[in-house]
């Protein structure tokens, strides 16, 4: 009885001179901030708030400001790294360059883009099954390369017209590009606008081709191809010579 008594004191005293109340306060002060801190975490519903609020803000603001003198610097500095970085890294810094350096060109030829795309064939066709001509000196075959322009069947309600430019190479699947285009159907100047659709992440960039890194400004650029023509056919020479053999 003695210690229910005292027990009951103890409580008594606790509850009258206010130590129960700083103790759920101080209680209740955790439980708050406990809540902020949630809140405020990488995943809470305030820090989504907040960031939605700072990207609209952001990236009008980015999108809008001219990047010259930085865009010139960074071609500095990647000079630089270049010529100090090992073999395996080198390919993907030049791509990212060639990426990132301003060259912007409004739009292009067909024509013009079959010119450029001859010129890499010859440069990387693989010769492996090719045959070899012995005339004055020897040389590889000539391949035969194509353009193409498939137009995809109008809507009789859709505004724009699709089509799809095909670049096509007989004698090697991998020097192949197809290329997706799109205009308003009422766009008198008949320009196309560019879509070519390949992984943009930096650890492909070193297993591009020039060819594609070319397709890629396009499209990022906002390039517009002119259809000047529809249908090319061409043969190519390869730049490569053939290993000199003795019988």
């Amino acid at each position: 009885m003695n210690l229910e008594s005292n027990m009951k004191d103890i409580v008594s005293t606790l509850l009258t001179d206010g130590t129960v109340e700083k103790m759920v306060e101080k209680h209740f002060e955790k439980c708050i901030e406990n809540a902020l801190n949630d809140l405020f975490s990488s995943y809470g519903d305030i820090t989504k708030v907040v960031k939605e609020k700072v990207k609209s803000v952001m990236v009008p603001y980015l999108e809008a400001r001219d990047y010259s003198d930085f865009i010139v610097k960074l071609d500095d500095v990647l000079v630089e790294v270049l010529k100090n970085s090992a073999t395996a890294n080198k390919d993907m810094l030049e791509n990212f360059k060639d990426l990132m350096i301003v060259d912007k060109k409004e739009e292009i030829k067909a024509s013009e883009l079959f010119g450029i795309w001859k010129e890499y064939v010859a440069n990387n066709v693989d010769t492996d099954d090719l045959e070899v001509d012995f005339d004055d000196r020897p040389s590889y075959e000539y391949v035969d390369i194509r353009l193409e322009v498939e137009e995809d069947e109008n809507r009789s309600w859709s505004s724009f017209k699709y089509a799809t430019l095909i670049f096509e190479c007989e004698k090697d699947e991998k020097m192949n590009f197809s290329i997706r285009l799109s205009r308003y159907v009422d766009d008198r100047k008949e320009s196309w606008d560019v879509r070519y659709d390949k992984k943009r992440e930096i650890s492909s960039l070193r297993y591009l081709n020039s060819f594609e890194i070319l397709l890629m400004k396009m499209d990022q650029d906002g390039t517009k191809i002119i259809l000047d023509t529809t249908y090319e056919n061409d043969e190519v020479q390869p730049e490569a010579e053939p290993e000199a053999t003795y019988g």
